[in-house]
């Protein structure tokens, strides 16, 4: 809500500057989007009158003026066909500058010195809204005499600050100037004063004589208020009222209808004036609608109506939907001469039925969704029409229809200082808290607190908490544990700390987080390769998808990661490498809710083979203390490379599947051929992590490396040999790592030749060659035995 804060000044004595304003009008609660100051481009621009006109002499399309500009006479040159001599109008000085940047300077205009420019309305950046007497393709001319070199964005009311409020729905009455105003007198610690209407009602009849007005369902209408203007006249606004609309983002109509919009943001309360003669019978009667009923709205078009729907009608038809629109029959036009002014107040709910059935949310209905205060009905007629007799709009009848329902009281709260200082841990005094109940004009009686009915949120005593703590100070309340043997020190779960240590070796090995979706198409196992009883084809199928191509849940992820890998390939991108912590699904015999298991997705192309895949995994593992993996070949996996591709083991049971792309998958999901995909199972990654680490002391003694290489079949792997070299090297061995691999004509077809380094240490004495050598022999013995390997 955009609200002027020269307004708001009006009911409260604030001295504050903008900034200072909207920074404590933050804190305690009233929260401001932003504010602006009108005015702020432009500069040097003043007032001028127009004392002579002459032709250019080499240019027939220009003129020649002279303006006073308060302390000098300038010369201007125009092309202007809509001024004369003695008009006041805004003149940009030399040195000026205009909305969008725009910078006026002394100059030429074919030989002849102009030393500024006359501004039109919109180089000023306001419209013929905002003035109807002005035309859009000449010189502003200013509708009154005006002192000269006065600065136009004060004569203009351009110097105002605009103030944007973000007002949440549980606070209806700021969105109104005098709820924001209240809240900033509260703020502040300022008085607040409204000053309550004064009508002369003019027009001497009593308005029960004239109109006679039934509610038939109080539930949806609790109050209607009524007054009636005669000697109507329809004429534009006065230019402050105008500009106040402007200021406030409405824009202005006729006086009629400026009043009532002026009303409905000063007071919150939404208003609408009918052509009284225009209603059958000088009757209103608030009721349901009549299935079928048709009314034609302002907007002209012709809206079907439901009993479901409260409206205002006359003798005959409907001429209204409550809360929402007038109707275009009874709209008051130039011809209009009397009026029946509406203050009422309806039910939130059906208004917002009624809205969303119609398709025509209004700023009307917007605020009378967020329960608007039944007391405000009659202050704010009484204001519209202070407001109509002040711009002689028309003289107001003696007399007020007000016809109220049973209004309910609200319920008082009981008041306990300890338990709200326990809450919000402070120390707050009784007194204290009374003072910043009595600036928001919440009633004290002893021990009990009752709310003015303008405060529907305030229901509870975690409320009147609430209330201290925003006016006392949300920046004086100092940080403290919670008391009580419930209160714990929030902390990350064990897994939360081990998925962090997963995606953190993932960030610093090169790879970027993805997101994609969970839900997939039935097709994507046939691009697969998949067979027809392959256990990935099971899944959970969405009861309302979107559309075919996400009509189930997924049970892999690698379509996905290669979508990744294929839209930035395709892109131009040369390499990359990519990681996701997601969720597949799997259903459950005899329950309604899958199986959801959460994987860890890896994939890389363009600068790497399949060990740099393999490295990265082994940096997770590694990371998580989990030790003793096997890495098996498999060549049966119709996903990856039959022979790139390895099933991460651990004492007998699969925790994940990497490897490369298989070539028949390449075109199909547009991957280069260096694509490098894998998943890891995470929950067994939890089970088998073990993150303490255990230290012990430096080796006394020193170790002994030996290197061995060995000719064996191309089947075997290095883990194979590793795992038998573990097998039988005896208690004195160390570690074993794997560095070389070779194969070529000197060792025949078939073979491939690889090497390993054995370490060996004893933690109690120096080793000896035989000791050594008794081990090494072991070795090899079981390695001919176990894998027919043959030293080099």
């Amino acid at each position: 809500m955009k609200v002027p804060y020269s307004w708001i000044k009006e009911y409260t004595k604030i001295e504050a500057g903008a900034r200072e304003f909207c920074e404590a009008m933050t804190m305690s609660g009233s929260k401001v989007e932003g504010w602006e100051m009108l005015g702020e481009d432009i500069k040097k621009v003043v007032t001028g009158k127009i004392t002579e006109i002459i032709s250019h002499p080499d240019a027939d399309k220009l003129i020649v003026t002279k303006v006073d500009v308060g302390d000098s006479i300038i010369q201007i040159v125009t092309g202007a066909k809509n001024i004369n001599v003695g008009d006041y109008i805004p003149v940009a000085l030399h040195g000026s500058s205009l909305p969008g940047g725009l910078k006026i300077k002394k100059g030429k205009l074919r030989g002849v010195v102009s030393e500024g420019m006359l501004c039109s309305i919109s180089e000023l950046n306001i419209t013929v809204n905002d003035y109807p007497n002005a035309i859009e393709d000449g010189i502003f001319i200013l509708d009154k005499e005006v002192e000269t070199g006065l600065d136009i964005t004060g004569v203009l009311g351009l110097d105002e600050t605009i103030i944007e409020f973000e007002i949440t729905s549980n606070r209806p009455d700021c969105f109104s100037v005098i709820g924001l105003a209240r809240e900033a007198a509260a703020t502040f610690k300022k008085d607040f004063t409204v000053k309550v209407p004064v009508l002369k009602e003019l027009a001497g009849d009593d308005i029960n004589d004239m109109v006679s007005i039934e509610v038939e369902n109080f539930s949806l209408c609790p109050r209607y208020t009524a007054r009636v203007i005669t000697d109507v006249k329809i004429e534009t606004s006065p230019e402050w009222l105008r500009q106040r609309l402007r200021d406030a983002g409405v824009r202005p109509i006729n006086n009629i209808v400026d009043i009532t919009n002026y009303v409905m943001l000063e007071y919150g309360q939404p208003m609408h004036a009918f052509d009284l003669d225009n209603i059958a019978g000088k009757k209103i009667i608030v009721r349901n609608a009549v299935e079928g009923e048709i009314l034609e709205t302002l907007d002209d078009q012709p809206r079907k109506l439901d009993p479901s729907m409260l409206v205002i009608a006359d003798a005959e038809k409907p001429v209204a939907v409550a809360g929402v629109m007038g109707g275009a029959d009874s709209e008051v036009s130039d011809s209009t001469v009397n009026i029946l002014l509406e203050s009422a107040n309806f039910n939130n709910i059906s208004v917002r039925l009624t809205a969303q059935k119609l398709v025509m949310r209004t700023e009307s209905s917007g605020r009378f969704e967020k329960g608007l205060d039944i007391n405000n009905t009659l202050p704010a007629v009484n204001r519209a029409c202070e407001l109509i007799e002040e711009l002689s709009a028309g003289k107001v009848m003696s007399g007020i229809v007000d016809v109220c329902g049973e209004v309910s009281d609200k319920e008082s709260i009981e008041l306990r200082v300890d338990k709200i200082n326990t809450f919000l841990g402070t120390g707050i005094s009784r007194n204290g808290m009374l003072d910043i109940f009595e600036l928001l004009e919440i009633k004290v009686d002893g021990n009990m607190v009752t709310a003015p009915s303008f405060r529907p949120d305030i229901q509870c005593e975690a409320d009147l908490a609430e209330e201290v703590a925003r006016f006392y100070g949300y920046n004086n309340i100092k940080a403290t544990m919670l008391a009580g043997e419930s209160s714990t020190q929030g902390k990350r779960s064990y897994k939360q700390k081990l998925r962090d240590i997963i995606e953190g070796v993932c960030l610093s090995s090169g790879m970027y987080e993805i997101y994609t979706y969970s839900f997939t198409s039935p097709g994507i196992f046939d691009r697969l390769g998949l067979a027809a009883d392959d256990p990935l084809r099971k899944t959970v199928v969405i009861r309302n998808p979107l559309g075919e191509d996400y009509s189930i849940m997924r049970t892999t992820t690698l379509p996905d990661m290669m979508k990744v890998i294929a839209h930035n390939s395709n892109r131009n991108v040369e390499q990359g490498a990519f990681y996701e912590m997601s969720f597949t699904y799997h259903p459950i015999y005899g329950n309604d809710l899958p199986d959801e298991r959460t994987v860890l997705t890896l994939g890389m192309y363009g600068n790497g083979d399949f060990y740099d895949l393999k490295g990265m995994v082994q940096e997770i593992t590694e990371t998580l203390g989990i030790k003793g993996i096997e890495y098996v070949p498999i060549s049966d996996n119709p996903i990856y490379h039959p022979g790139r591709c390895a099933m991460l083991m651990k004492e007998g049971s699969s925790i994940g599947i990497i490897g490369q792309v298989n070539p028949s998958l390449l075109d199909e999901f547009e991957v280069p051929e260096d694509t490098l995909i894998g998943t890891l199972d995470v929950e067994k990654l939890y089970e088998l992590s073990q993150i303490e680490r255990i230290y012990s002391e430096l080796p006394k003694y020193p170790a002994i490396t030996r290197d061995i290489a060995v000719l064996v079949n191309d089947d075997i792997t290095a883990g194979s040999i590793i795992s038998v070299i573990k097998e039988s090297a005896g208690a004195y061995l160390e570690k074993v790592e794997f560095f070389d691999v070779y194969k070529g004509k000197q060792i025949g077809e078939g073979k491939k030749s690889l090497a390993f380094s054995i370490v060996y240490r004893s933690l109690e004495k120096t080793l000896t060659e035989e000791e050594i050598s008794a081990s090494f022999d072991k070795v090899v013995k079981a390695l001919a035995e176990k894998t027919g390997a043959k030293l080099r």
